[in-house]
């Protein structure tokens, strides 16, 4: 039985190696991701509350004056925007 052959680890330690440099490379190369929002991006989430709010309250508004009764329809209005569908 020969020992002599040393060879053989050496074709390992090569691999290991390699392995161990690949994994240091991809450990290092990882990033996180980020995302800033711009100062005219919150100033436009800002304003688009509050028109929430003015919405929800004349929707709520609306639902009162129909539960209620007092809606009233404006026929002539309605009218005037379907003309230029029928029209054409």
């Amino acid at each position: 039985m020969k020992i002599n052959e040393t060879q053989r680890l050496n074709a390992v330690n090569t691999y290991r190696k390699q392995h161990e440099t690949h994994t240091a490379e991809t450990a290092r190369k990882k990033q996180t991701d980020k995302v800033e929002i711009s100062a005219e991006a919150k100033e436009m989430l800002q304003s688009s509350q509050a028109q929430n709010a003015d919405r929800a309250q004349r929707v709520a508004d609306l639902k009162q004056q129909v539960s209620s009764g007092t809606y009233h329809v404006d026929a002539g209005k309605i009218a005037e925007k379907m003309w230029p569908y029928l029209k054409s």
